[in-house]
C-alpha cells in the first residue's frame, strides 16, 4: 500500500490545488502514468504515479486546495507484470467509480462506460475501459478547439500519451471520412457538457440573477499572490511620462533588419535594455526583503518578468539574465515566452526566479495605472498606451508621442527620492535611445 502525498513541485510550494484527476478507483498505473493535474500560484502540472499499481482510494476531490505533504491518493502496489496482465483484461472488466453517499463518504460502484461514435464517421460504438486516456492539459485543450473527443484518439506517444500530432491524425482520418460518405458528424457531447448545459438551463428557467463560480485554480492563486503582496509590501506608485518620438524612429529603422532575422521588434525589449541600464546603477530595485531574517538581499543578476494576459489568468514568464542579451535576442523571447504562456506550455524554470517585473498594459489601453508588486519583488513597472498629445518644448507647443510610466515601489526599500531619479535615468535612456547601445552590447 503506498501513500503518495502532494510533493513541493516548486520553489517552496505550501499547496495546490487539485484540478483533474486522470484516473478513478480500481484503475491500473504504471510508474511515472501521469494521475491528476494539480495547480499551483506558478503552474499546472501533471504529477505522475511512483509506483505500478492499482488506485485504491482518492482522498482528495477536484477543485480542493491541499497543503504539501498531504496523502492525496493511495495505491495498492503491483509489480509491472501484474499491471500488464491486468490491462489485458481490461475491457472486459467492469471498472470501479467513485461516488458519494448521503454523508459524504466515498463509495465505490461498478460500472462500464461506453462511448458512442458518430456513425457517419463509419467507427462502430465500442464499449472502452473507463481509464481516461494521457494527454496533456494543453492537448486537452487543443482538441476541445478542434471538436475532438480525445477519448477516441490513440496515442503515440511515451506510455501512450496522446499528442498534438495524434490530434492532427485523427482529424484527417475523419474528415477523409466524411468525404467519403458525405456527411458531417455531430462531435460527441460528454457527461461534463451535459451536466454544465443542464446547469445552464435551469439557471435560465429560474430567472436567476446571481451566479456562483467558485475561486479555484489560476484565480484563486493570483488572488492569494495579490494579498500577500498587498498586506507585506507598503507599496507608493511614482508617474511620469516618456516622449517616445526618437524611439519610435530608431525601431522603424531596425525593423527591416529584426524582420530579416523573422523576429517581431516591439518596444518591449528597448524598455528591457533601459531597465537593465537603470537597475545596475540602482541596484536596491533589483532587490527583495527578507522578513524572516530580516536581511536586504541585493541581486546581482537581471531575471526580467513579463506580466502577459492570457485566457487562465495573469503568467508572469521571466527572462534570464537580460542583461547579457542582445536587442533582438530579447525580442525573440519576449515573442516565444508570450506564446508558451497564452498556450499553457510555461515550464516552471520560465515562470520562476524573476527580480523585477514588467507590465505593458498599453496595448489594452488606459492613462496610468498603480500595478501591485510582483511579491517578493521590490518594484515593478507599468508602461501604459502611446498617444500624440500637445506639449511644450522650447517654449512653444508642439505634437509629440508621449507614454506614461508607473513605477510601484517597496518604500521599506526605497525612497521617494531613490524612485524618481531611477525613472529619470529611464527616461532620459529612451528619449535618446542611441544610448541604449553605448551602456549595452
Amino acid at each position: 500500500m503506498f501513500e503518495f502525498k502532494l510533493p513541493d513541485i516548486g520553489e517552496g510550494m505550501h499547496e495546490g490545488d487539485i484540478q483533474k484527476w486522470l484516473v478513478r478507483v480500481g484503475d491500473e498505473v504504471r510508474a511515472d502514468q501521469p494521475i491528476v493535474e494539480v495547480q499551483t500560484d506558478k503552474v499546472t502540472a501533471e504529477l505522475p504515479s511512483p509506483v505500478s499499481g492499482v488506485i485504491s482510494k482518492i482522498l482528495c476531490q477536484e477543485g480542493q486546495t491541499v497543503t504539501v505533504g498531504t496523502t492525496i491518493v493511495v495505491i495498492d502496489e503491483a509489480s509491472e507484470a501484474e499491471v500488464s496482465a491486468a490491462a489485458t483484461t481490461m475491457v472486459d472488466k467492469p471498472q470501479v467509480g467513485v461516488t458519494q453517499t448521503g454523508d459524504g463518504e466515498s463509495a465505490q460502484q461498478p460500472y462500464t462506460e461506453t462511448v458512442p461514435t458518430p456513425a457517419s464517421v463509419g467507427v462502430p460504438k465500442t464499449t472502452r475501459p473507463a481509464q481516461r486516456v494521457i494527454a496533456t492539459p494543453h492537448v486537452r485543450s487543443l482538441a476541445r478547439r478542434m471538436s475532438i473527443d480525445i477519448e477516441q484518439v490513440t496515442g503515440t506517444g511515451r506510455g501512450g500519451r496522446v499528442t498534438e500530432s495524434d490530434l492532427e491524425s485523427f482529424a484527417d482520418k475523419v474528415q477523409r471520412q466524411q468525404s467519403e460518405q458525405g456527411a458531417l458528424p455531430e462531435r460527441p457531447v460528454d457527461s461534463e457538457e451535459r451536466e454544465e448545459g443542464l446547469r445552464a438551463h435551469m439557471t435560465v428557467e429560474r430567472g436567476a440573477r446571481e451566479e456562483r463560480i467558485p475561486l479555484r485554480g489560476i484565480r484563486k492563486q493570483i488572488a492569494m499572490h495579490m494579498v500577500k503582496s498587498v498586506s507585506t509590501i507598503p507599496h507608493v506608485t511614482h508617474v511620469d511620462e516618456i516622449e517616445m518620438d526618437a524611439l519610435h524612429a530608431l525601431r522603424d529603422r531596425l525593423k527591416p533588419h529584426a524582420e530579416a532575422r523573422n523576429v517581431k521588434l516591439t518596444f518591449l525589449p528597448f524598455f528591457i535594455k533601459a531597465l537593465v541600464i537603470a537597475l545596475k546603477e540602482f541596484p536596491m530595485l533589483n532587490a527583495s526583503l527578507d522578513d524572516a531574517h530580516s536581511e536586504i538581499i541585493q541581486k546581482h543578476y537581471y531575471h526580467i518578468g513579463i506580466a502577459t494576459d492570457t485566457d487562465n489568468g495573469l503568467v508572469v514568464p521571466v527572462i534570464k539574465d537580460a542583461d547579457k542579451k542582445t536587442m533582438f535576442q530579447l525580442a525573440c523571447e519576449v515573442q516565444t515566452l508570450a506564446a508558451l504562456a497564452r498556450e499553457g506550455k510555461l515550464t516552471l524554470d520560465q515562470i520562476t526566479g524573476g527580480t523585477f517585473t514588467i507590465t505593458n498594459i498599453g496595448p489594452i489601453g488606459g492613462l496610468y495605472a498603480t500595478p501591485i508588486i510582483n511579491h517578493p519583488e521590490a518594484a515593478i513597472l507599468g508602461l501604459h498606451k502611446m498617444e500624440p498629445r500637445s506639449v511644450v518644448r522650447n517654449g512653444e507647443s508642439v505634437i509629440r508621442v508621449m507614454m506614461n510610466i508607473s513605477l510601484s515601489f517597496d518604500h521599506r526599500l526605497i525612497d521617494g527620492a531613490t524612485a524618481v531619479r531611477f525613472t529619470n535615468r529611464m527616461k532620459g535612456l529612451l528619449e535618446d535611445p542611441d544610448q541604449l547601445f553605448l551602456e549595452l552590447t
